[in-house]
């Protein structure tokens, strides 16, 4: 049986942590940052857990993660 492909757009924007939840980037670090404060900046830089709705589409995506 052929080894099973992992989608590479997905592998570059999930990550697994040990105890196995899918980690992601936050949204609205892009631009237009100088209007939002410096707490707000700090706070979405850090990644977030998936919802669980998600998560098994993500899966699916990653099959050795």
């Amino acid at each position: 049986m052929p080894k099973m492909k992992t989608n590479r757009a997905a592998a570059k924007r999930f990550k697994v942590t040990g105890s196995g939840r899918i980690m992601k980037k936050r949204s609205f670090m892009n631009h237009l940052l100088e209007k939002k404060s410096t707490k707000r900046k700090r706070r979405l830089n850090r990644p977030e857990a998936l919802h669980k709705s998600e998560v098994r589409r993500v899966k699916t995506m990653l099959p050795y993660a």
